[in-house]
């Protein structure tokens, strides 16, 4: 009886092990480059369902990261089409680092996002979007 729970145990570990592998590799990684006055990629397509990851580095100067949780057209009293990680408004990146902006992308639709952090004397056009295909 003994040796039966602690093989449960072992298969329980197990599965568990094998649940959080996949979980991860799971993970949509999406390098994206902040330079003067653009994103690139640019626009950024997932699929709908995907857990994102985007990993943001500014490469002249500093820059900032600011994207909307529901798309363009939709009642923002309704529930959000991504869903965050962090709570973050405008994620702040600095020249030479990568600030990592996780999320689920649940609703189709096009979520415009922007630099949030002034980089110059056209900071206002660099800005592009994420969008979730079905």
């Amino acid at each position: 009886m003994k040796s039966c729970s602690i093989a449960l145990a072992f298969l329980a570990a197990g599965l568990l092990l094998a649940s959080s592998t996949s979980v991860a590799q799971d993970v949509h990684v999406i390098e994206v480059t902040a330079k003067k006055y653009e994103f690139d990629p640019s626009p950024i397509h997932v699929k709908q369902g995907a857990k994102v990851q985007l990993k943001i580095t500014a490469s002249d100067h500093t820059h900032g990261f600011r994207i909307r949780s529901m798309p363009d057209g939709i009642d923002t009293h309704g529930q959000p089409g991504l869903i965050f990680t962090s709570s973050q408004e405008c994620h702040r990146i600095e020249k030479g680092t990568t600030e990592v902006i996780e999320f689920v992308a649940q609703t189709p639709g096009t979520y415009p996002f922007s630099c949030c952090v002034v980089c110059g004397l056209h900071h206002h056009s660099m800005k592009s979007e994420l969008i979730v295909d079905p």
